[in-house]
């Protein structure tokens, strides 16, 4: 006879956890965007423009990983964060830095 499985009490830290996701995407959203600004702010140059378009690139990547996570998360025993999309989404974060950081030099 198998034992009965509980169900899990979901309290209050997947909700910490998705609101987390949320303030991420929308640290990401803000680079992206200031990003993109700061490449036409003088004048529209090519690598300017390579590194604002690679930084909406990644932040829509970083939007999937995110959004997929979210809604790991409404399910009432989740499964962990993947090591690949805990991988791709500190990419996407560093690699927003990078573009950032291009853009603006």
């Amino acid at each position: 006879m198998s034992a009965p499985v509980a169900v899990r009490d979901p309290g209050l830290q997947p909700e910490r956890t998705r609101l987390a996701w949320r303030r991420t995407t929308l640290s990401c959203t803000v680079v992206a965007v200031l990003a993109g600004k700061q490449a036409v702010h003088d004048g529209v140059t090519a690598p300017g423009l390579l590194a604002a378009a690679l930084s909406a690139l990644v932040w829509v990547l970083f939007l999937v990983v995110a959004h997929r996570r979210m809604r790991e998360l409404e399910r009432a025993r989740p499964d962990a964060l993947t090591p690949g999309r805990a991988v791709a989404a500190v990419g996407c974060a560093v690699a927003l830095a990078a573009f950032a950081v291009a853009v603006a030099l």
